[in-house]
């Protein structure tokens, strides 16, 4: 029920802004930002996952690093990768090692119509990681 009010609620918005023709709402701004993470509030947007799930011995963290000003603000994800199990696991695993976050669901969409691209901003350590994205759209017809 929850995802036919968000549809629904998407397709009167839509309507609305056909209606109004007002420029500004038809050409989109140049950079859109989809997730920020500016608080703690930001911070429960996602779940970090990690192998303690399966036994395993890694384990994630998300906080917010604080340059001084507030556009300086910065979400700064960090684990502990180990490849030991615990003793008595359940699971028929010999070793692991992973740790990662995911944005929770939310209801409605991130309107990206107007845009050909995603860009991340990331900083790392130096080393290699490997990083999976899931984007879910809708195709409009007709």
């Amino acid at each position: 029920m929850s995802r036919f009010r968000s549809l629904w609620q998407a397709s009167v918005n839509a309507t609305k802004k056909a209606l109004t023709w007002e420029l500004e709402e038809w050409v989109p701004p140049v950079e859109k930002c989809i997730f920020k993470f500016n608080s703690k509030e930001d911070l429960k947007t996602w779940h970090l996952y990690s192998d303690s799930e399966y036994g395993g011995l890694s384990s994630a963290s998300l906080e917010i690093k604080d340059g001084g000003n507030r556009s300086d603000c910065n979400g700064v994800f960090s684990g502990n990768l180990s490849t030991d199990m615990r003793e008595g696991s359940k699971w028929n695993i010999n070793r692991s090692g992973f740790c990662g976050m995911r944005s929770k669901k939310f209801d409605g969409f991130i309107d990206l119509e107007g845009y050909d691209s995603i860009a991340l901003r990331l900083k790392g350590d130096g080393r290699c990681y490997i990083s999976t994205f899931q984007f879910r759209y809708i195709l409009r017809t007709g």
